[in-house]
């Protein structure tokens, strides 16, 4: 595993736009909480930003769109509707701002173990990039798990089911 300390401001953009180009579907980004641990796995590079979480999220989020070979699968933790703001100060504006950001992108909601079990299990045979931010509530953390951004899974079910005609 590779961890990174905050070398200079925005280097982490540096590290993502490197990257990306090399990456495709299966490969995850994860714009996580300042407590997200470094794991362990040695294909999961972690980078503290140094940056506010929805900053990272934001350029994160642009810089797949913009790309033309992969787009992302958002996940969220299912748990963080339920935070308190009594519990987690800023929580609600949190969720606000996150609602408006992700607004027009599908996002699934799991419980946090079911997300950190599927991308452990991706981590075993690909990469991973961990951009830790500054923020300190609970549950905040966004998954993004790469897909193919020029083939979605309609076309893979037709190409299936014309395979299977033709090959009884």
């Amino acid at each position: 595993m590779i961890e990174r300390k905050v070398e200079k401001a925005d280097a982490w953009k540096s590290t993502l736009k490197r990257l990306l180009p090399l990456w495709g579907h299966r490969n995850w980004i994860v714009v996580a909480d300042s407590a997200y641990p470094a794991q362990s796995n040695e294909g999961i590079e972690t980078i503290a930003t140094g940056s506010d979480h929805l900053l990272v999220l934001k350029a994160t989020l642009d810089a797949v769109h913009n790309s033309k070979h992969v787009r992302a699968n958002i996940y969220l933790d299912a748990e963080l509707k339920s935070v308190s703001e009594q519990d987690a100060p800023g929580v609600t504006g949190y969720r606000q701002k996150l609602v408006h950001l992700l607004s027009h992108r599908d996002t699934y909601a799991l419980p946090h173990e079911q997300i950190i079990a599927r991308l452990d299990e991706s981590g075993k045979l690909f990469r991973v990039l961990i951009l830790k931010s500054t923020l300190a509530i609970p549950y905040t953390s966004v998954f993004l798990e790469l897909d193919c951004g020029y083939w979605n899974p309609e076309a893979e079910k037709r190409l299936r089911l014309s395979m299977a005609r033709r090959n009884p």
